[in-house]
């Protein structure tokens, strides 16, 4: 069987593909992933056959058409309408350099990740099953309702007037914190995964200190959102605790960092068990990547419509922090509450044992193979 997964506009929807695609190829099927050009190192560090799809990357289609160069709004109904918009365009891009792949190697399967808005396009030109992938982890309808609006044009073309339903849904989210809403789906396990680095010991040896691991997501450049991640770093230095920052290499060599702090790419399944806290923006890989480990969270949302943040909160496992609270002393308070209240590491613990409840990727293979045999 061949399989074409298709993500890979950055890291964060990458690398929950990974563990799947890693299954299938070890099952003994053909594999294919596709990604943007940036992230073709990190598909060939996964040990998969990656296939460039663009050489931009999602954030090159940020600015709307038609020359309009007014600035995004990056807050409340507007930024999740321009984060669609914005993938709507990144898919139409993808589309011709795929369908060349398509009528080339001619799969049996089609997985698309989160925000893959091309994957379900491409199946339906293919003629093949779409399987779709998905964490229900900062995915609102909105934003795919901007990108199929984005998308009108090659859905016209095709003569359909909506984006393909999956032939089949699965989702890496537990029960518990799933939305009520979302459609039904086989559960399948979130395994960890990240490119890798030479450990270290501080990586998982910790220093007698409670441990903090702070990130604002692994699309942090100097131009974007720095000034997001260096307010966290300053904003928890003053704390006496173990500082991991994750950001990439570029970056960290441009924070000002507290003595002793550890910043640089830090593979989270490496030093995420070791962590009492993890401080971040609610990404949904970094928020799953917490949960299979554990950890209890505190999560800064600055980004409308989500729901997993309330519902962790709910459940005992996160400190919420609303973007108009987001401050200094609010994050310290935060961060000595988890540490001192043992109440939100059982509510992690009870998380973790949810998801290693879930099926395995080796386990939903069969699955794929029912459903490329029926078509």
């Amino acid at each position: 069987m061949k399989i074409l997964f298709v993500g890979g506009n950055g890291a964060g929807t990458l690398f929950p593909l990974v563990p799947l695609a890693q299954a299938t190829r070890n099952a003994g099927h053909e594999v294919f992933m596709t990604g943007c050009e940036p992230v073709v190192p990190l598909i060939l560090d996964a040990g998969l056959p990656a296939f460039a799809v663009t050489p931009g990357t999602v954030a090159d289609f940020r600015i709307p058409p038609l020359g309009n160069t007014a600035p995004v709004s990056e807050t409340g109904l507007d930024s999740l309408i321009s984060i669609g918009r914005m993938f709507g365009r990144f898919a139409a891009d993808c589309l011709g350099r795929l369908r060349e792949l398509v009528d080339g190697w001619r799969p049996d399967l089609v997985v698309g990740g989160v925000l893959a808005y091309a994957a379900p396009l491409v199946a339906q030109y293919a003629r093949v099953p779409y399987v779709r992938l998905g964490t229900e982890m900062g995915e609102p309808l909105v934003v795919t309702l901007a990108a199929t609006i984005e998308l009108g044009g090659e859905l016209e073309r095709a003569g359909l007037t909506a984006l393909p339903a999956p032939d089949l849904t699965l989702s890496s989210c537990p029960p518990s914190v799933r939305p009520v809403h979302a459609p039904p789906a086989l559960p399948v396990r979130h395994v960890p995964y990240t490119s890798q680095r030479t450990v270290e010991p501080w990586m998982h040896r910790r220093d007698g200190r409670p441990r903090v691991l702070v990130s604002a997501g692994s699309r942090v450049t100097p131009e974007q959102d720095f000034d997001i991640l260096q307010g966290l770093v300053r904003e928890v230095a003053p704390l006496d605790v173990d500082l991991l920052i994750a950001a990439p290499e570029g970056v960290a060599g441009k924070l000002r960092l507290p003595a002793g702090a550890h910043a640089g790419w830090i593979p989270l399944d490496v030093a995420g068990p070791s962590c009492d806290v993890m401080v971040h923006h609610a990404g949904g890989s970094t928020t799953l990547t917490g949960m299979a480990h554990g950890v209890p969270h505190i999560l800064l949302t600055h980004i409308g419509g989500l729901e997993y943040p309330a519902r962790l909160e709910e459940l005992g496992a996160a400190k919420l922090i609303r973007a108009e609270d987001d401050g200094a002393e609010t994050i310290a308070a935060a961060i000595g509450e988890v540490l001192g209240d043992p109440a939100y590491r059982r509510a992690a613990g009870r998380l973790r044992e949810e998801v290693l409840a879930m099926p395995a990727p080796s386990e939903v293979v069969g699955r794929l193979e029912e459903l490329a045999a029926k078509a």
